[in-house]
């Protein structure tokens, strides 16, 4: 049977509304992929969010585990980004601005899983959730996701994330058995190691940035690359428009 216009631009996968999540006028195989992508990532976080462990030693966090579907992480460990050297120099991710990675419009554009991801993210229900079960304020924030792509030499000294972070979320993608102690490093007040989170496939961290979010990396071999996904929701203060998935769309 012949689909009319109207049915021909309905909402496909779940009952996802183009016109909501900003995919309004694309076509083809790319964009039934993304819209896929998406609502497979917004179940799964609902569903991670739900079950997220909370910890409030030195300070509030919640560990999850299965943010994605396995599929989503086997797409985003094949994204085609090279992993950048250290060239020796590391302690922040800002000394190597020049080779760091962002699901901005461009790449979303390319890469129908970077389109997926940011729209789940993008998507109320997971915005709502967000706000909810972590008390972090989204309203008029900006969706931003970096892929981290750490080599051996990288480590990164303790830092809180304040200022304009208003979420903060890091998810883990490698596979490798021998990245299992990779895991982001926890600290309290006075810098004192406090504890570790675990490294797994589709795992993550999640905290809202205060004066006492201290974490890090420390040094440590790196065996390959260790990939992971950064998280944040910033406020319109945030200069580095370009980095931003949707510059144009606050939550």
């Amino acid at each position: 049977m012949r689909r009319t216009e109207s049915q021909r631009h309905a909402a496909p996968a779940g009952g996802a509304d183009l016109d909501a999540i900003g995919l309004r006028g694309r076509r083809g195989p790319r964009l039934v992929e993304s819209v896929i992508a998406s609502e497979g990532i917004v179940l799964a976080l609902e569903h991670a969010i739900a079950a997220a462990r909370r910890n409030d030693t030195p300070y509030a966090h919640w560990l999850l585990r299965a943010c994605v579907p396995d599929e989503a992480v086997d797409r985003l460990l094949a994204l085609p980004f090279p992993a950048p050297s250290v060239g020796g120099v590391s302690g922040k991710r800002e000394l190597h601005n020049a080779t760091r990675k962002y699901f901005d419009a461009e790449n979303r554009a390319r890469f129908p899983i970077c389109e997926g991801f940011c729209q789940a993210f993008q998507d109320e229900r997971v915005t709502a959730r967000i706000a909810e079960h972590f008390g972090a304020r989204l309203a008029g924030t900006h969706l931003r996701v970096e892929l981290a792509q750490d080599t051996d030499g990288f480590w990164l000294e303790p830092h809180t994330d304040l200022g304009v972070k208003a979420f903060t979320m890091l998810l883990y993608l490698s596979r490798e058995p021998q990245h299992a102690g990779l895991g982001t490093d926890i600290y309290d007040q006075d810098e004192r190691h406090a504890g570790q989170s675990p490294f797994e496939p589709g795992a993550a961290m999640v905290f809202v940035p205060s004066a006492i979010t201290l974490h890090g990396f420390e040094r440590r071999p790196i065996e390959g690359v260790r990939k992971s996904v950064i998280v944040n929701y910033v406020t319109s203060e945030w200069r580095a428009r370009e980095q931003l998935a949707f510059p144009d769309r606050p939550v």
